[in-house]
């Protein structure tokens, strides 16, 4: 009978810790589900022109991928999303054969940190070391001097075996809701610029130009749905990089009316006098020599990002082509003079506010696109209005008006067919 019982009371604890066990591992399951990503603590670069060492503090072991680019030389190393904790300024200065390096949000769950290179490198070593006592646990790569062609050569199997792997990370026109054409009213593309790894511009005061034209992008957006008028989308909801190829193909997917791409750029020269709203039009000449400089340095995106660059054709062959291609200009031009006028009696304009030049984020040949610079993070006065509630509100209530202006022929098109 004392047996008995004594065996019940064995099965009853075995039971328990087993019911117990479950819950634990569960627990578990859920923590990791939900694990936060990993912290990259400290970072820095050590070595010669023969060879440097790249070295990342971290919390816990991560995996990179590395692969190359050239025209310019840079490394690529790709990671799982990543919480980077580094000072301001990180990066801005490098050491041997790493002239400056960056870092970012890539993708949805992808980080990335590009090193900017001084010639051609070989990748001699990656390695993990675990913590130690109280030092964190550390990424190193070890970089040493190598020739053009054999630089040629990682790059070409560095970004062949990982094509496959990027293009999942390209975000698809259906999650931005490619099927709301059909509602028949204008569709507008709202593209704010840069973004995770591409900072963009930084003002005098530190703001961020990615941040900036995000923030306004949303108010845009909320104002133009309100009217009931558009159905408007935006190239990025968040701070992860989206390459200008991109950009132009999300607006051609969605056959969009309108593209309008939003920035707050710095300017080498002539930083007290350059300020004020801008708009730009597309053109293979530039107007004047400061548009020339902004378009280069927009069009450096995907290189800042390392995204390869997609060959573009330098002359249009299909007759087709190069007639939809004028009328877009000419409808993004109608549209650029409407902006301004409504702009004008808003904010101040820079001297001549219509300007074009090559940007590529304007280059879709179905659609009427324009740039749109809210002002000049290089200028400190244009810095302090950027970040007031009252000039975005005025900025974003002119764009509207000018937006409505555009569509005005359509839209009442459209109300007199639903009234007959």
């Amino acid at each position: 009978m004392a047996l008995t019982r004594v065996n019940e009371l064995v099965q009853s604890a075995t039971a328990l810790f087993f019911f117990t066990f479950l819950i634990l591992l569960g627990g578990v399951h859920t923590f990791c589900a939900h694990a936060a990503p990993a912290k990259v603590i400290g970072a820095r670069v050590a070595g010669d022109d023969e060879r440097t060492r790249f070295v990342l503090d971290l919390d816990t072991q991560i995996k990179p991928e590395i692969s190359g680019l050239a025209q310019p030389f840079r490394l690529i190393v790709d990671l799982p999303e990543v919480d980077f904790q580094l000072p301001d300024g990180a990066g801005t200065d490098g050491r041997g054969m790493v002239t400056t390096w960056r870092f970012g949000l890539f993708a949805p769950g992808k980080s990335r940190i590009v090193m900017d290179l001084s010639g051609p490198v070989s990748v001699d070593k990656t390695f993990f070391l675990p913590a130690v006592d109280d030092q964190p646990a550390r990424l190193v790569i070890d970089l040493v001097k190598s020739t053009p062609d054999d630089f040629d050569a990682f790059v070409l199997s560095s970004r062949t075996k990982g094509k496959a792997k990027a293009a999942k990370t390209v975000p698809k026109t259906d999650r931005l809701g490619g099927d709301a054409k059909r509602s028949g009213k204008p569709l507008i593309v709202l593209d704010p610029g840069h973004g995770g790894i591409d900072n963009g511009a930084t003002g005098v005061g530190g703001t961020l130009e990615k941040a900036i034209v995000l923030n306004f992008a949303n108010l845009l957006k909320d104002k133009l749905e309100k009217s009931g008028l558009y159905d408007v989308h935006l190239t990025r909801e968040d701070d992860t990089f989206i390459s200008l190829s991109r950009r132009v193909q999300i607006g051609h997917e969605l056959e969009a009316d309108l593209f309008i791409s939003i920035h707050a750029d710095s300017v080498r020269r002539g930083r007290k006098f350059a300020r004020g709203a801008t708009v730009y039009t597309l053109s293979d000449k530039a107007s004047d020599q400061l548009s020339a400089e902004l378009a280069e340095v927009e069009n450096m995106s995907d290189i800042i990002a390392g995204v390869e660059l997609d060959e573009e054709p330098t002359d249009v062959t299909d007759i087709l082509l190069d007639l939809a291609k004028r009328e877009t200009r000419s409808f993004s031009n109608y549209f650029a003079k409407i902006l301004v006028t409504e702009l004008k009696s808003a904010v101040r304009l820079i001297k001549n506010p219509h300007r074009s030049a090559g940007f590529r984020v304007l280059k879709a040949h179905d659609v009427p696109s324009v740039l749109v610079e809210l002002g000049y993070l290089s200028n400190e006065h244009d810095e302090k209005l950027l970040n007031t509630e009252e000039w975005r509100e005025r900025m974003a209530n002119a764009m509207s008006d000018a937006i409505h202006g555009f569509f005005r022929p359509r839209l009442a098109r459209q109300k007199g067919t639903v009234s007959q």
